[in-house]
Parts: C-alpha cells; sequence; structure tokens
C-alpha cells in the first residue's frame, strides 16, 4: 500500500488480502482503523512511517502441536499457538484461552486489542495471546494437567520474564495456571516471575481474580461521575456468570447498584429484588467451587430462568456484556436503548459488534469499550509482575487503590481523544488513539524495525 493512499477502505482491503478468512481479526481492526486513520492523517510522521500497517503485522506468531493422553491410554492431538504481537513498550504479555473455537483468527484479535488496553494501562507492557483449540470441560483433572504439561513443554522456550509473560483466559484459570508454572520451572530450574494470575503461595497477587469486574465497575463509575451520574440506585445487567461477571457484580452491589440479569452459555436468569451479597456469595460458591449452572441458581431462589436468551432485553441503566465476543449485536444495542440504558462498559473482549457500536453512538448512549473499561485485569497482571521482580507483596487494599487509580488514568486519556463535535463523549476514539499514540511514537523511537 502506497501510505499517502492511505483510508479506511483501502487499508481494510489491503488487511483482507493479507489475512483472509480472520474475520474476528478484520473486525478489530476496523474498529480501530475507524478513528485512527483521520488521526495518522493529520500527523504525517506516523502515516510516512507506516506505522499502522506495521502495528497490525504481529511480531511472530508461533503454531505448535500439542500431544497428549486422556485417561483411557488415547493419544490426543491439539494446535497450540502463542502470538506475541507487539513489544514496543514492554514485554508481550496477554492471556492463555483453551477453548475449541481458538484459531488464530480469534487469537489476532485478542492480541491486536492487547496492544491498546496495555498500553493504556500506563504500564510498561506489550501485547500477546495464546491458547489452544483444547476444551477442559468433561475432562478429568489428570487430562489437564497433563495438557497443561505438555503445551508448556513446546512454549516455554519462547516466554520469560523479560520477553512474555502469559495469564489465564477463558478456560486458563488458577488451576491451569499452576499446572503450567511447575511444568515451566521443571523443565527450566528456574523459579522466574513467568506468568501470572499464579496462586498466592508462589508468587501471585491478591485481587487478581476479581480485578478486570472490579475495572469494568471502576470505569463504568468513571464515565458517569463524567457526565455527574453515578451507579448508586442504578439498574444493571450483566452478561456471564464467570470471574469477570461475578466480581463486576460484586464492586456494583459495593457502589449502591441494584444487578438484576446475569446469564450462562445456556439462558440468563432475571432476579427484579436485586442481587444481594449473600445471593452473590451463593453464586460465586456454585461457579468457582461446584462448577454448577447458572440454572441452579433460580431453581434455588425461585426464579426464572430463560433458556437459550440474552439478557439485552431486561429494561436497566447500565448495561456490562462480560461474557464473550460479538455477544451483543445491533437488535440487542437498540433494545437496551428504547428501554432506557444511558450508558455500556465491556468487561469482556469485542463482545459488541460493528453494528451495535453504531447503535450506542447514534443514540447517544455512553460507550466503554474492552481495550478500556476491562483493563483491569492486565493491569493487576503488570502489578503482579512488579510485585515479583520486587520479591514482595502489596495488600489487598495497596492493590485496588492502584488499580482504581489506573482505572481513572484510562479514563482520563479517553477523555482527551474522545469529545466529538456533536459533545458526544466517543470513548472508542478516546480509547484508541490515546492506546495508539505510546505504541507508535514507541516505534517511531526505534527507527525501521
Amino acid at each position: 500500500m502506497m501510505y499517502d493512499d492511505l483510508s479506511l477502505d483501502n487499508f481494510m482491503s489491503g488487511l483482507k488480502k493479507r489475512t483472509p478468512d480472520e474475520r474476528e481479526f478484520h473486525q478489530a481492526v476496523q474498529e480501530v482503523a475507524q478513528s485512527v486513520i483521520p488521526f495518522i492523517l493529520d500527523n504525517p510522521q506516523y502515516r510516512d512511517a507506516g506505522i499502522f500497517e506495521r502495528m497490525t503485522e504481529p511480531d511472530r506468531t508461533i503454531i505448535f502441536r500439542v500431544v497428549w493422553e486422556d485417561d483411557a491410554g488415547n493419544i490426543r492431538v491439539n494446535r497450540g499457538y502463542r502470538v506475541q504481537f507487539n513489544n514496543s513498550i514492554g514485554p508481550y504479555k496477554g492471556g492463555l484461552r483453551f477453548h475449541p473455537s481458538v484459531n488464530l483468527s480469534i487469537l489476532k484479535f485478542l492480541g491486536f486489542e492487547q496492544t491498546f488496553k496495555n498500553s493504556l494501562t500506563t504500564l510498561p507492557m506489550g501485547a500477546g495471546k495464546g491458547g489452544a483449540d483444547f476444551n477442559p470441560k468433561g475432562k478429568s483433572e489428570r487430562e489437564i494437567m497433563r495438557f497443561c504439561q505438555s503445551y508448556m513443554t513446546a512454549l516455554y522456550q519462547h516466554i520469560g520474564p523479560h520477553t512474555d509473560i502469559p495469564a489465564g483466559d477463558i478456560g486458563v484459570g488458577g488451576r491451569e495456571i499452576s499446572y503450567l508454572f511447575g511444568q515451566y520451572k521443571r523443565l527450566t530450574g528456574r523459579f522466574d516471575g513467568v506468568l501470572t494470575g499464579k496462586a498466592l503461595e508462589f508468587g501471585g497477587s491478591l485481587i487478581r481474580k476479581e480485578a478486570t469486574g472490579y475495572g469494568a465497575a471502576y470505569f463504568m463509575q468513571e464515565m458517569l461521575a463524567h457526565h455527574n451520574e453515578g451507579i448508586e440506585g442504578k439498574t444493571c445487567v450483566i452478561s456471564g456468570s464467570g470471574n469477570v461477571a461475578l466480581y463486576c457484580a460484586e464492586k456494583i452491589i459495593h457502589l449502591g447498584g441494584k444487578v438484576v440479569a446475569l446469564s450462562d452459555s445456556r439462558g440468563f436468569v432475571h432476579d427484579p429484588e436485586g442481587i444481594d451479597p449473600d445471593k452473590l456469595a451463593w453464586l460465586v460458591d456454585l461457579k468457582t467451587r461446584r462448577r454448577g449452572r447458572l440454572s441452579e441458581y433460580a431453581e434455588n431462589f425461585g426464579l426464572e430462568f430463560h433458556a437459550d436468551k440474552k439478557p439485552w432485553l431486561v429494561p436497566c441503566d447500565l448495561a456490562f456484556p462480560c461474557a464473550t465476543q460479538n455477544e451483543l449485536g445491533a437488535g440487542d444495542a437498540n433494545a437496551l436503548a428504547q428501554n432506557g440504558c444511558i450508558a455500556v462498559a465491556e468487561g469482556a473482549n469485542m463482545p459488541t459488534t460493528l453494528e451495535a457500536l453504531r447503535v450506542f453512538r447514534d443514540a447517544k448512549v455512553l460507550f466503554g469499550p474492552g481495550k478500556a473499561a476491562n483493563a483491569g485485569g492486565v493491569a493487576v497482571s503488570g502489578l503482579e509482575m512488579t510485585q515479583n521482580s520486587m520479591r514482595l507483596a502489596w495488600t489487598a487494599e495497596e492493590l485496588e487503590d492502584r488499580l482504581q487509580a489506573i482505572m481513572k488514568k484510562i479514563h482520563r486519556q479517553c477523555v482527551r481523544y474522545g469529545e466529538d463535535p456533536s459533545g458526544y463523549m466517543n470513548y472508542v476514539k478516546g480509547a484508541n488513539i490515546a492506546g495508539f499514540i505510546k505504541v507508535a511514537d514507541a516505534m517511531l523511537a526505534y527507527g525501521v524495525a
């Protein structure tokens, strides 16, 4: 592409030719390009250096075979990945996802988004993402252990505390991180801060599991405060019922909001009276210890479970999509806007489609994109890296203060670049431009590389 011909259509056409059949990656890039390309055209130093073209190509992509033995003695084969996207401002940092849907397109979209998210935290972290098309559901503890050990045996030579520091994501929680770290230590003989999300006994950080959900609530609080509103007294709907959703609910309740809906892959539950701390504790135990279904919560508390439906038809003031990518479409966005929703904060990665984003923008619904609103998890992962390097551990109170301060900084950066001529605060535009500038300036400083 000739850089003086830079336009959204030309750029996306070239990207799709280079990366055919990577729809999720194309979607993530287009969402950023819509706001970043006009900024680049106004700042020719980025255009002349081809910064955005370079930023949309990973530094390297590692694909490998993962062979393991199941409990019946059968040899099983999965495909493993690590996409090291950009290390201009720090070592690669980003999660590992174990799920049958994992493919290169999904990991490239996640790694690309991570570039901007990590930049916004102001911490020195580059961006990467990885995982495998392995499904932990239905597997025994021993099968999961054997898979994790085989995965790390293939990956360990590509990561390190100053090179690439993976973390957890969907399908990779504390159990999987423990198996992965144990194998890394066994292979290298080193006790490095090479993974985050570790148990407290061997270098983990307090409030890590809560951080993404807490951060989404804090970002919503900042958006509302900027518009002379608050969470207290607001009716809130959350999708998902994993760590992000549960701890987002916990912080909303703490801030005085009323959570009336949660969901899982089989449907959603509507609790019109609101989920109180006791109900939430029961639900956390259900999902984290007993690994049960949300329908059990509905049955236990005499509520209706809406099978195979999403929660976005429930009237609310605030919405928090915390489940998975592209879960909130244009029809859902229209329903939320028509039912009086004033603000949305993404707790998941790219849960909102491009069409739904346009609906929210046209309806002047405040919208916190995931690269800003769900950055709390990687922020505390970065703080875990710091604690590992310093050989110390901060208290939960210290960490939450630091998390809240980081979410405030992210919000300020979004506001700086996000105001549209109409007066609407376009947080998508603000997050994209703010995240771009830090990485782009580092890339410029390095020369052609």
